[in-house]
């Protein structure tokens, strides 16, 4: 196969495919933990569970001071790299154009210089967040195959990309078509690992600050 052949399968049957994993999978998850229900609470409210729910969201969304003051390097990095990654993936103007051709959504992006830096710093941060993983004997301990999955599907796409805007490793078609499918792959690999809390996360916090709200209590 050509390179040119491989980038028309990347960009066309092979995005298809991957999309269409995606959504389905994803759509699958949500169900399964909407599903799951929950027993109905028949206290008597003493607050309000939708200002418990968004305050939740808000503050587990900012760093818990005593856990910053035990972790900050790797509470800072977590930052770093998923500001970095939404940064390049939805602020460089190709992907910006892709959103656009897909769904007809458009913005302004940032200049090419700034988000090539901010790929190289993402990829640093997904490095070290492996190393403080691999050097903490509690993640260690906790750390599964698929968490090791996940983390690499991630790093695949930020690397890649790098390595196809600067011409580098491969000739630019080859490189553009592996950084294509190694976004495919993420797509993929997402809806079966712990990527689904890119969704999911949100409802987790709203229900625990809900039921908080609710009875009046923090969550």
């Amino acid at each position: 196969m050509t390179a040119d052949a491989f980038l028309s399968f990347a960009r066309g049957t092979g995005f298809d495919w991957a999309l269409t994993i995606f959504v389905f999978g994803m759509l699958l998850r949500l169900f399964e933990v909407l599903s799951l229900g929950r027993k109905p609470d028949l206290s008597e409210g003493r607050g309000s569970g939708v200002q418990g729910g968004l305050k939740t969201i808000v503050t587990r969304t900012l760093p818990r001071a005593a856990v910053f003051a035990r972790e900050p390097v790797r509470i800072i990095n977590g930052y770093v790299f998923h500001i970095g990654f939404l940064a390049v993936l939805f602020l460089y103007e190709p992907h910006i154009e892709l959103f656009d051709a897909k769904m007809g959504l458009s913005w302004p992006g940032l200049p090419t210089g700034i988000i090539n830096a901010l790929g190289v710093l993402t990829i640093f941060s997904l490095l070290l967040a492996l190393a403080l993983r691999l050097t903490s004997p509690v993640l260690k301990f906790l750390s599964t195959g698929s968490d090791y999955l996940a983390w690499l599907v991630t790093l695949l796409p930020v690397l890649t990309g790098y390595l196809a805007y600067n011409h580098m490793l491969l000739p630019y078609t080859a490189m553009l078509a592996v950084h294509i499918l190694s976004v495919e792959l993420l797509m993929v690999v997402a809806p079966f690992t712990k990527l689904t809390h890119m969704f999911s996360f949100m409802l987790a916090r709203w229900y625990q600050g809900y039921r908080a709200g609710h009875r009046g209590v923090e969550s």
